[in-house]
């Protein structure tokens, strides 16, 4: 590997992608902490010690959400706008043709930067409402729809807005200039920057059964996290032989290989986990708004809720468990529905073997698929709810009331995107060095 690191630096190409990618990820890093004005840093710490949900969201911003840095969204707002359009695409037809053209592809793109602006306003109103509620991180006359609070307001939102939009600027220009997907690449950045002061933390504290319990649980979540991302199911597929005319006295005839359909034991991503982060995140913020009610049930309620929802309970766990498992396989079944694997097949000219085209072979991949998801989903499922686990397991080498506060320098799920972010990244430079016939990172 440290070979193939040096041959990609020998070439001018590859070095100024490289350098390109390292530049734009120091640019956000250094957004990261600009912090928005007006606000009370004192109250900084204590949100990233007691509110769960937040810390759940500063993962993916890499401590932008925790000190209100003008970037404390990062890209999800975008990343929101393009899960709603791959679910708007299969329901409504003009979407769905509008995907399969170029230029159709190109306006799709367009549509989900414009959704992305008021999906970015509305998702900075509401988490600094709920901060705001909670900790009054801004002054009262600073945030708010009254008269006096109008500009101060506005000016926050569109700074968070530009934030968001500048972020997402850097991960295309990372994709077109750089390597790999630039979102993903952003993302992976914000997750692994806090890890060198976690790590210090921890050895300054001496927490030392947290921080081998973080070794041994990194280890064996990287291992199982690659296992599975690269585990695949081969459906064999064979091509006929076609007649395609003479070529002077010899008989031209095309086809007859044989290939395969990966059909990966995990092809939905880290989207299930997204979807059901947001949607377990909507009652925790909706009760915010009334857990200070001056009426009693509304109060005593929406306080329930919310500590259900907040991030620390068992249910909230268990509920995470199952729409994880749930939206893997609706959003798996989406993603083959939309391939439409047996219908080209039977326009190529090919078949699996011992399966008639048509009907039969699409029930025959969705029988296969849906087994395989079986896998994936519980694997999924089990990276989510892995530091809720670990948090327990530790909780009862709880010494001398020594309560170990988090089990992981990089949860599971930050894991599973920086490992897939990586793993992705190593293949684009291994195909760009095998271009240029050099041994690349993967024998």
């Amino acid at each position: 590997m440290l070979r193939g690191v040096i041959n990609a630096f020998k070439l001018p190409d590859l070095r100024r992608k490289l350098l390109i990618t390292f530049l734009i990820l120091v640019i956000y890093r250094l957004g990261a902490h600009v912090p928005l004005p007006n606000i009370d840093r004192s109250v900084l710490q204590k949100i990233a010690q007691e509110n769960q949900l937040i810390n759940l969201l500063d993962m993916f911003s890499g401590g932008a959400m925790t000190n209100f840095s003008v970037m404390m969204l990062g890209v999800s707002p975008y990343i929101t706008a393009n899960i709603i359009f791959q679910l708007l695409i299969p329901i409504i037809p003009a979407l769905e043709k509008m995907q399969q053209e170029r230029n159709g592809r190109e306006k799709l793109e367009r549509y989900q930067y414009l959704l992305a602006v008021p999906l970015t306003m509305l998702q900075a109103y509401a988490q600094v409402r709920i901060l705001q509620a909670q900790y009054q991180v801004i002054a009262p006359e600073n945030f708010g729809f009254t008269p006096e609070a109008l500009l101060p307001t506005i000016s926050t939102l569109c700074t968070l807005t530009a934030g968001t939009m500048f972020a997402i600027w850097l991960g295309e220009l990372i994709t077109n200039d750089g390597i790999g997907n630039g979102l993903s690449i952003i993302i992976f950045g914000g997750i692994v920057s806090r890890t060198p002061n976690r790590l210090a933390s921890l050895i300054a504290s001496e927490q030392w059964i947290e921080l081998v319990t973080f070794v041994a649980v990194t280890i064996l979540t990287i291992v199982v996290i690659v296992y599975v991302q690269e585990g695949q199911r081969r459906i064999p597929v064979q091509y006929g032989k076609r007649v395609l005319g003479m070529r002077g006295n010899r008989l031209r005839i095309a086809g007859g290989q044989s290939t395969f359909i990966p059909l990966r034991v995990n092809s939905a991503g880290m989207i299930p986990l997204i979807f059901a982060q947001s949607l377990l995140m909507f009652p925790g913020v909706i009760s915010s708004y009334f857990v200070n009610s001056e009426t009693a049930w509304i109060s005593q309620t929406a306080n329930t809720i919310y500590s259900i929802f907040g991030g620390n309970s068992p249910w909230y766990w268990l509920s995470y468990f199952v729409m994880v498992v749930l939206f893997t396989y609706f959003y798996t079944q989406m993603i083959f529905e939309q391939q439409n694997m047996s219908e080209t097949l039977q326009k190529q000219g090919g078949f699996i073997p011992g399966i008639r085209p048509g009907r039969r072979t699409l029930d025959y991949l969705n029988g296969v698929l849906q087994r395989i998801t079986f896998v994936g989903a519980l694997f999924l499922g089990a990276v989510a709810v892995t530091p809720w686990l670990v948090n327990s397991v530790l909780g009862l080498f709880n010494i001398s009331g020594v309560r170990y506060s988090s089990s992981m320098l990089i949860s599971s799920s930050g894991l599973l995107i920086a490992v897939g972010v990586v793993l992705d990244t190593m293949k684009q430079l291994e195909a760009q060095l095998l271009m240029r016939h050099y041994e690349g990172f993967i024998k």
